[in-house]
């Protein structure tokens, strides 16, 4: 894939445009920032009054209602929580969709699985940052950027991959790259990283190894150490180099090791269930599952959290991480 950087973009699109960032959570917060301090026109639209209102008026953004942050802009970018969106651009923002107008996201979800169809006339765009909200902006405020993505579902105006990437060069992601994909591309991925690799594979991979350990006897400070604290240093080592410079400067021992055992323990029969996985993620399968718990209230989500809350790998954890923390 060809990666894009500031000398391939021209972000003059986005002069006397409006920019409408619905949300002021993590994202909400670091791209509402970000194109703002790189001279684009932003309004904030929340719930007015509530948190997120106080918050982004002390950031010194000019706060909106939904509906009037979404009438008053040429691109209403749409970063509230996927289970929720659906139902505030139906009541809040639909109405005000109309024709020269973007539609704009960082996920792909509620296009994908058409839980949001927006009208003919509109471009449907996503600029989509590879880091989490703290980090993107770090990483802005220190002259540089994260990587991103960006694709296009409705090019009604013709130039909706100009203003996708004329956003993404407003908060410095193409000082580190911009890949184009598509909506799907970029959904199905999303989803099954966070469920088999990201958060679900390694949760699982941590907890499971702790215990095991404890099991067999071992004190729980050392399987937490050993199974959850360290995981970090070689992720770090993987981030800076690769997974061969990890395998470079981690003893000969534990290279052997890794080589002569991960295999038997993260196996083809793992790889057929992430293969199960993935098609339930292409079929809408998990998507309609996802709906139905937040339409139930989320009960699993809430007991899920309990239940890790009360786990040993949590209460012992708790107790290590105050060893790093500064008196």
């Amino acid at each position: 894939m060809e990666i894009l950087h500031d000398e391939d973009i021209d972000d003059s699109i986005l002069k006397d445009k409006t920019i409408a960032v619905i949300g002021y959570g993590a994202q909400g917060n670091a791209q509402a920032s970000c194109l703002k301090d790189s001279g684009i026109d932003v309004v904030v639209g929340v719930r007015e009054g509530g948190k997120s209102w106080r918050e982004a008026k002390a950031d010194g953004f000019v706060v909106l209602p939904i509906e009037k942050a979404a009438e008053k802009a040429d691109i209403v970018h749409v970063l509230l929580p996927d289970e929720v969106q659906p139902d505030v651009y139906k009541e809040q923002i639909e109405r005000y969709m109309g024709k020269g107008k973007a539609l704009s996201f960082s996920h792909g979800f509620n296009i994908c699985f058409k839980r949001i169809v927006p009208p003919e006339g509109v471009d449907v765009i996503m600029v989509a940052p590879k880091a989490p909200g703290t980090e993107e902006r770090k990483s802005y405020l220190e002259g540089f950027g994260v990587p991103g993505l960006v694709a296009v579902k409705q090019n009604s105006s013709g130039n909706a991959r100009e203003l996708a990437l004329a956003m993404t060069k407003a908060m410095h992601w193409t000082k580190a790259g911009i890949l184009e994909c598509t909506f799907e591309q970029e959904t199905y991925e999303d989803l099954f990283g966070e469920q088999c690799v990201l958060c679900g594979g390694l949760v699982e991979l941590m907890k499971n190894g702790f215990e095991v350990l404890v099991e067999a006897g071992y004190p729980p400070e050392m399987a937490y150490f050993e199974c959850v604290h360290e995981m970090k240093l070689i992720v770090d080592l993987v981030w800076q180099g690769g997974i061969k410079r990890m395998a470079e400067v981690i003893s000969n021992t534990a290279e052997y090791g890794m080589w002569s055992v991960g295999h038997k323990i993260i196996g083809p029969e793992v790889k057929e269930k992430m293969r199960e996985t993935l098609k339930r993620v292409e079929n809408g399968e998990f998507a309609e599952e996802w709906i139905e718990e937040y339409k139930k209230g989320i009960p699993f989500l809430k007991a899920s959290r309990e239940e890790i809350g009360r786990h040993q790998v949590e209460t012992v954890g708790a107790e290590i991480r105050k060893l790093f923390t500064k008196k």
